[in-house]
């Protein structure tokens, strides 16, 4: 189990989509990829085991993956509710 958990935001060229989901969904670090409507094209879950490995993992994977725009990240402080259940921590 990784430290830390982290939201990533994906800006994906169009014709690309289906691509850049599958690359991101083979990385080991992945723990779940999603294609959604709105702002964003792909919301990805991924662990870490801290901050500089996230960084090392975002600008040597994420980034170089053919067809990735641009990313907005969001670490995971604390969960409150996780499979429709409470969490008391």
């Amino acid at each position: 189990m990784k430290n830390m958990v982290v939201v990533i935001n994906i800006f994906t060229e169009s014709k690309e989509l289906d691509k850049v989901a599958a690359a991101i969904a083979a990385l080991p670090e992945s723990i779940d990829v999603y294609e959604v409507t709105g702002e964003y094209d792909i919301v990805a879950l991924v662990g870490a085991n801290d901050i500089a490995s996230f960084r090392d993992f975002l600008k040597n994977k994420i980034l170089k993956i053919n067809g990735v725009n641009s990313t907005v990240t969001s670490l995971i402080l604390h969960t409150h509710k996780e499979n429709g259940k409470i969490v008391y921590k």
